[in-house]
């Protein structure tokens, strides 16, 4: 069976992302340095699962930021702050009008509010090409957990030997693996034009960039 349906992550693959350049920004609101953000909040690997999944709330979210790192700032600012720290991946970019021509486009995304809403409008031109948005802090589940998989081929109406996953993350790439899918783990210098070749995917010759 041929592949019908490309997925991609969003975060290290279509977008590059600076935890740094976050705390950066926090910090001109707090009497704490970026260093010391980074390490109470942005590399907290429980308070990232639990915005994530959608278990915590935006006001749960901004309190919980407020309280540990000080911050004084209105919410525009606060969340401006956070969610300004993707760049385009123009190379990955390019490629996805000239797939959309021939396959079903999906994005697959470990992400929350703050973040999703920030990339879908700096993302907009590129994102247009997609049939379905899957974002785990609106469906509850994030990868590498397999029902994130099974809900994705449900929205996109594919059969799991018809999808072709890009991720970052060798996890995710093999989560995807195991339920069927083939996968290609990403990563900056990748030629994915060669990779997806491989894995007879066809491209139109037409070329953008992400605005």
């Amino acid at each position: 069976m041929s592949i019908t349906t490309i997925v991609f992550d969003f975060g290290n693959v279509l977008g590059f992302f600076s935890h740094r350049k976050a705390a950066e920004q926090l910090a001109a609101f707090s009497p704490l340095s970026a260093e010391e953000i980074l390490n109470r909040y942005l590399l907290d690997p429980e308070l990232e699962d639990a915005f994530e999944s959608g278990r915590m709330s935006l006001p749960e979210f901004r309190a919980l930021v407020r309280q540990r790192c000080h911050v004084t700032c209105s919410d525009a600012q606060l969340d401006g702050a956070i969610a300004d720290m993707f760049t385009p991946n123009h190379e990955v970019c390019a490629l996805v009008p000239a797939l959309k021509l021939r396959y079903r486009l999906a994005l697959l995304s470990n992400t929350n509010e703050l973040h999703s809403v920030h990339f879908r409008r700096q993302f907009a031109q590129t994102l247009a090409h997609f049939d379905a948005l899957v974002l785990s802090h609106e469906v509850g589940l994030r990868k590498p957990c397999l029902d994130i998989y099974a809900h994705c081929q449900t929205v996109v109406g594919s059969a799991p030997q018809q999808c072709l996953f890009i991720d970052d993350l060798p996890s995710n790439v093999e989560a995807a693996r195991a339920c069927g899918w083939q996968g290609i783990v990403y990563h900056p210098g990748l030629d994915l034009r060669r990779a997806l070749h491989e894995h007879q995917i066809e491209l139109h010759s037409d070329k953008t960039r992400c605005s």
